[in-house]
């Protein structure tokens, strides 16, 4: 069978873009060979970078290694579409939690160019999810987001594929990793600046953790899990916010001895025709299974109108990430788009 290729443009080449290349390169064979898919990267953008495009393939290798290869500088994301001629955009741009843009631009661009669209990013899952729904509809594309809350981790394909008809009625979780990180640390003895920086040290809070620490994170991934699961009309403003930093060390510690850890937990329940949310610092018993999960591990209850289910994601990395991008590569590859 000769495999179908696919042109693919990235946007976005920090950390998770880079990855997903890496990954990529390293399951060539099992792409083609498995599931008869053969992808070339034909585009990649960011702000160092500009809109780089080149018909033929971009070296691989040489953008891992920072170099800039053979390409044409293009002006703007449509003009780079259309020189990468692009079957897929797979976006990782930086997350903007007040309008999802300009990512949302990204995504609206590559629907109306013919490509699917796949993104990391929860600021347009958050800010124009129907919009983009409705747009791939329209054009027999697929938008496609596994990404964007706990990684690389089945979340909206294990509704989306293995739970037809079963109606959830409430989540909690933990979905912040850096929160988790600062909070143990805290427990071991450190104070809150030295948490964060440990956290940053291994790689887990960005230069400037405010959205972490505020709740901010936490409360963009339950919007977009309401939104997609529950069906759910939630806005980021009407989400209950409290982050970490009002919870001192010798709280934490004391929580701690006393057998009931702070944890920062998300919830989010039907109320009637509504959903109500809210994400905070609460102290659960040691025999709740939340008290044990230390470090990046992330995790999700689901209550449903048939039975609860539990996801576990076990300190996953940034490869997790690029692995829900190449996840959803691979479905809108393989599965006809129905009008």
């Amino acid at each position: 069978m000769t495999p179908r290729r696919f042109n693919l443009a990235l946007v976005g080449f920090g950390n998770v873009g880079r990855a997903f290349v890496r990954l990529l390169r390293e399951k060539e064979e099992r792409l083609r060979g498995e599931h008869g898919v053969e992808a070339r990267i034909t585009g990649v953008a960011s702000r160092r970078l500009g809109w780089l495009a080149n018909l033929d393939g971009l070296d691989a290798a040489a953008l891992l290694e920072g170099q800039t290869p053979a390409h044409t500088r293009c002006a703007d994301v449509r003009e780079w579409l259309r020189a990468a001629r692009a079957d897929v955009l797979l976006e990782a741009s930086s997350l903007s939690k007040r309008d999802g843009q300009p990512a949302t631009d990204y995504l609206r661009a590559a629907l109306e160019s013919g490509a699917h669209a796949i993104s990391a990013n929860k600021g347009p899952v958050v800010h124009a999810c129907d919009e983009l729904r409705a747009l791939a509809r329209e054009k027999q594309r697929r938008f496609l987001f596994e990404s964007t809350v706990m990684d690389g981790t089945p979340v909206f394909n294990l509704f989306r594929e293995t739970l037809p008809v079963a109606e959830l009625r409430g989540f909690r979780g933990l979905l912040n990793s850096t929160t988790n990180v600062v909070l143990a640390e805290m427990e071991a003895g450190r104070t809150l600046a030295e948490a964060v920086k440990r956290a940053q040290e291994i790689g887990v809070a960005e230069t400037d953790p405010t959205d972490d620490l505020e709740g901010w994170d936490a409360a963009v991934k339950i919007v977009a899990l309401a939104r997609v699961l529950m069906g759910a009309r939630l806005r980021l403003e009407d989400v209950e916010r409290q982050g970490i930093a009002t919870v001192t060390p010798e709280q934490v510690r004391a929580a701690r001895a006393a057998g009931m850890p702070y944890k920062l937990i998300c919830r989010a329940e039907r109320a009637g025709d509504n959903v109500k949310a809210s994400v905070r610092p609460e102290q659960i018993p040691l025999t709740d299974p939340f008290a044990s999960l230390t470090g990046t591990t992330s995790c999700l209850r689901f209550d449903m109108d048939v039975f609860g289910l539990t996801l576990i994601e076990h300190k996953p990395g940034v490869i997790a990430t690029a692995y829900g991008l190449l996840s959803d590569f691979l479905r809108a590859a393989r599965e006809p788009v129905e009008p």
